[in-house]
């Protein structure tokens, strides 16, 4: 098939790479724009590793919108919250093109609830389906092909027909797709969100009440997720969860909630115990230093909201710089991807020490907190580290470090929950 891509999301990226990978022709539009983009650059290397051999051999192109041809059949939109007017402009020049419908239209945005009906109203002669993003930042690719059943809002049986069609190298068996009404498959996706957020929150909460009476979180999480009807998946205490789409779909679901007039503790509770979370390590290392921190230096190792992605929208970081700010400090940070996104936010202040090298940014230390777990991370060269440090405190934000082996080293060690 020809697919048309629009939208610079990552989950534009994987799928025009996959689409490409396996025999589609797709054509990555750089919106409406009059310049061609050359390239994609995504903040997952594995996926612009496959966009860069695809386009090599042909079977994807980018271009813009007025060299898109015009026997496209099936389109593909993928836009974020804050990108919605630039969709329904591009629909809306869509419809003033010369093209035989009805086509395959594809909505992958996270725009909430009647997305897909805002599109709909726009060209409403074609098939209208809608896909969930449910890739995961860090592990893109596999996050979609691994996916066992995929969620599919479309009950017209010719759209169901063509995307099993477009997608059948990818999932070739008619009991890997859940059809559902469009509004279904929207409300599925925040609830999925919803649902794993809360089970964020909820082992962040019991790392609170574990930590006060000595237990180690660690063991009791290994226990839970031992039990077959829990698992492991998003159990792991923290710092807080973060990520642009992720917390837009949680507080969406709540506004949602609230809007049919009924008022959702557990939604709430969720989103406060997490924003409460990312101030987390600030709180410990308060108290370690009984509130005096006015001159100190920090090292932080981590400012992306996860490993293996630059981006920091709703990261910890965020509340961890301004509460050290606020206090005096001076903090010295490394990130191995993030770093120009700090920049771009924070831009140069006399507090702020970007650091190329993560043994760097913990000299003269005072403490160093540990927000992201970058595999670079987990097994750090300790004699390097005390005698780099001030003083050889280390605030474990995800809990990678062995306690009792720190402090042998040591270490003053402070985990959550441990």
């Amino acid at each position: 098939m020809k697919v048309a891509v629009f939208g610079q999301t990552l989950y534009s990226g994987v799928m025009a790479a996959l689409l490409a990978e396996y025999g589609h022709q797709v054509y990555w539009c750089n919106t409406l724009k009059n310049h061609v983009l050359e390239h994609a650059y995504l903040q997952d290397v594995t996926v612009n590793r496959l966009l860069d051999a695809k386009q090599q051999s042909g079977f994807l192109s980018y271009c813009n919108f007025d060299e898109l041809p015009l026997d496209m059949e099936t389109y593909f939109f993928s836009f974020n919250p804050a990108e919605e007017s630039t969709a329904l402009e591009i629909l809306k020049a869509l419809k003033l093109r010369p093209i035989i419908h009805p086509k395959l239209m594809i909505n992958a945005s996270t725009l909430g609830l009647h997305g897909t009906e805002k599109f709909k109203a726009i060209l409403s002669d074609d098939h209208w389906a809608y896909l969930p993003d449910i890739i995961q930042e860090g592990n893109a690719l596999q996050s979609f092909v691994q996916t066992k059943q995929l969620i599919v809002g479309c009950m017209e049986l010719e759209g169901q027909c063509i995307i099993q069609e477009l997608l059948r190298p990818l999932f070739p068996r008619p009991q890997q797709y859940l059809f559902m009404p469009v509004l279904d498959a929207e409300f599925t996706k925040l609830s999925v969100s919803g649902m794993l957020a809360t089970r964020i929150s909820y082992i962040n909460d019991l790392a609170v009440v574990a930590e006060k009476l000595g237990i180690d979180i660690e063991h009791v999480r290994q226990g839970m997720a031992a039990d077959s009807r829990i698992g492991a998946s998003y159990l792991h205490p923290g710092a807080g969860f973060g990520g642009e789409n992720f917390s837009h779909d949680i507080l969406t679901l709540s506004n949602t909630v609230s809007d049919t007039g009924t008022k959702s503790q557990l939604l709430s509770q969720v989103w406060c115990i997490n924003e409460q979370q990312k101030e987390i390590l600030f709180r410990k290392l308060w108290n370690y230093y009984h509130g005096d921190l006015k001159g100190k230096t920090v090292a932080i190792w981590g400012a992306a909201f996860k490993e293996n992605t630059a981006r920091i929208q709703q990261s910890p970081i965020h509340a961890m710089l301004k509460a050290l700010w606020a206090q005096g400090v001076t903090v010295k940070l490394h990130d191995p991807q993030a770093l120009p996104e700090v920049e771009k936010e924070y831009g140069h202040r006399a507090d702020l020490i970007y650091c190329a090298d993560q043994y760097e940014a913990t000299s003269g230390a005072h403490a160093l907190c540990l927000l992201t777990a970058w595999k670079q991370y987990w097994s750090p060269n300790y004699s390097e580290l005390i005698k780099n440090m001030h003083h050889p405190l280390i605030l474990d934000g995800r809990n990678i470090y062995n306690p009792s082996y720190l402090k042998a080293q040591g270490f003053a060690y402070m985990g959550v929950g441990r």
